[in-house]
């Protein structure tokens, strides 16, 4: 399988390690593409695939095309692309807010993928939706699913507004769970931990409920109420977070990034 991978960031390399770790092509068959030719040289340095400066010389022979830059780039990697793309060449985009229909219209290509991964990828614990053009067909969609796997977990979803939604949940949910965690370690200190011990306490903890729960088959509130003992300390605090709506805080910014997406999609 040829796969040419347009970005060398944190994602575009992320992808390409976990694709020739995972045996699912080789770094003879993996192709990136470079931003420029002078970025060439620091791109090959990494040892994972060829590395090209130019795209009329990578694009034609690649079977899946992955598009890992930052939306803002899209248009000027459009005019790059414009012409190269074949029909049966699968396009699978992972820039945030940028639409299959623009997608499809730009780089005139019937075959496009939109995933939404999240950052954890980078340690294969990521999460990532994805939908695509009714143009490709199941057996590619399974191809792009064991691709996207290596990374983590996957979900396809029929309709791309959902892409917004993941990304409000799960793309920008690290963030939520840090937004937790630093407070929870400010709390900490407040108390009279060290930086250290704060953060040891606090991560985990994190780490150690987000095991438990992944290993039992006990819903959330399950859990809360083995931890909360009546007219104890859990109680209390969560007594504190009632009335400070924290649970209708974190819905409403959920609810504002998904609104966000959906604004820079237009």
């Amino acid at each position: 399988m040829k796969i040419l991978i347009i970005g060398g960031g944190n994602m575009g390399l992320t992808y390409a390690r976990s694709f020739v770790r995972a045996h699912i092509t080789s770094r003879l068959d993996l192709r990136l593409l470079a931003r420029s030719p002078e970025r060439v040289p620091a791109l090959a340095a990494h040892e994972i695939g060829t590395v090209w400066g130019s795209p009329a010389e990578c694009v034609p022979g690649a079977s899946i095309i992955i598009l890992a830059v930052k939306p803002q780039d899209s248009p000027a990697l459009f005019d790059t692309l414009r012409g190269l793309i074949q029909p049966d060449q699968l396009i699978l985009s992972i820039m945030a807010g940028v639409r299959i229909e623009t997608l499809r219209t730009a780089l005139g290509a019937p075959k496009v993928i939109r995933a939404m991964p999240n950052l954890p990828a980078q340690i294969g614990m990521g999460m990532t939706a994805f939908t695509s053009t009714d143009a490709v067909t199941r057996a590619e969609l399974v191809q792009v699913q064991n691709l996207l796997s290596t990374t983590g977990k996957t979900v396809y979803v029929e309709e791309e507004s959902a892409i917004d939604a993941s990304t409000a949940i799960s793309g920008s949910g690290p963030a939520y769970v840090y937004y937790c965690m630093d407070a929870l370690m400010a709390a900490a200190t407040q108390m009279g931990f060290s930086g250290a011990e704060a953060e040891l306490l606090v991560s985990q903890t994190f780490r150690g409920a987000v095991e438990l729960y992944s290993q039992s088959g006990l819903s959330c509130a399950d859990w809360i109420a083995k931890v909360a003992s009546k007219g104890g300390t859990t109680e209390a605090a969560l007594q504190a977070f009632g009335a400070g709506a924290v649970r209708e805080g974190l819905m409403a910014g959920a609810g504002a990034a998904r609104d966000r997406a959906e604004e820079l999609g237009k």
